[in-house]
């Protein structure tokens, strides 16, 4: 059967010759692998080899059966076309953070609609981001993702519970007996990022560089501690340089 469902690209490969296998994050079926004949030699091809960059938001139209590995898609175009993300350095290194963090957690093909138009959603803001947001968006998504993982960080950060104990997602009164903490101003600032609800608001958060990547750092030693084979992110030297 034929479904019509949007999906967003989150990595491709090359598959023979002619032909790509494009993992994608469907609003649907989850994530799902989808195998497209003739895009990279073939111009008379109905898809397109462009419509594949990691981050492309698309309408499909999809060949789906669940005892399959491997699906097809019988037709796509873009849902929403960026107007920066692929030309704006500092965008494009956002979006290539977000995606490749959503590589390593979304892993089971499970629809989830308020995950999809959450993940869908923060794509598009940060496309019409203006610079006062962009170097803050990174851990504010990161953050804000985990919620929909099951395993998000408690906000209740206060004077009595300074520590982010990363062990167990919550702030505490005193230094953790582990190594997976964080504190100072990084805690406060992942404590800020918890309360921020929209991108609008991430301009009230001032942070200088190193506190910055202090909390990068600790949220992705929060998702090292609580996502099975997360492994590292090779985005994350090139994000915290263009970010800097």
């Amino acid at each position: 059967m034929v479904f019509p469902t949007k999906g967003i690209v989150l990595r491709t490969v090359t598959y023979g010759e002619t032909s790509i296998i494009a993992l994608i994050y469907t609003e649907l079926f989850g994530i799902q692998s989808y195998l497209v004949n003739g895009v990279r030699t073939n111009k008379k091809s109905a898809l397109k080899g462009n419509l594949f960059q990691p981050a492309s938001i698309l309408d499909m139209e999809v060949y789906h059966n669940k005892l399959k590995n491997l699906q097809r898609i019988k037709e796509a175009k873009w849902h929403y076309l960026y107007q920066q993300i692929f030309f704006n350095v500092y965008k494009n290194a956002v979006a290539m953070f977000i995606t490749e963090l959503l590589q390593k957690v979304l892993k089971q093909p499970e629809n989830n609609p308020e995950l999809y138009e959450f993940i869908e959603d923060a794509y598009i803001q940060l496309d019409g981001a203006d610079a006062k947001i962009i170097a803050n968006y990174p851990g504010f998504f990161a953050l804000h993702l985990s919620a929909f993982l099951g395993s998000r960080i408690q906000d209740n950060y206060s004077a009595q519970n300074p520590v982010l104990d990363l062990q167990e997602g919550r702030f505490v009164q005193e230094i953790p007996t582990h190594y997976y903490y964080t504190d100072g101003e990084a805690a406060f600032a992942i404590s800020q990022f918890l309360k921020a609800m929209q991108p609008h608001e991430l301009p009230d958060i001032i942070l200088n560089n190193t506190i910055r990547r202090q909390v990068l750092d600790a949220v992705i030693q929060f998702y090292t501690l609580h996502v099975n084979d997360f492994g590292t992110l090779r985005s994350l030297p090139i994000l915290k340089e263009v970010l800097a």
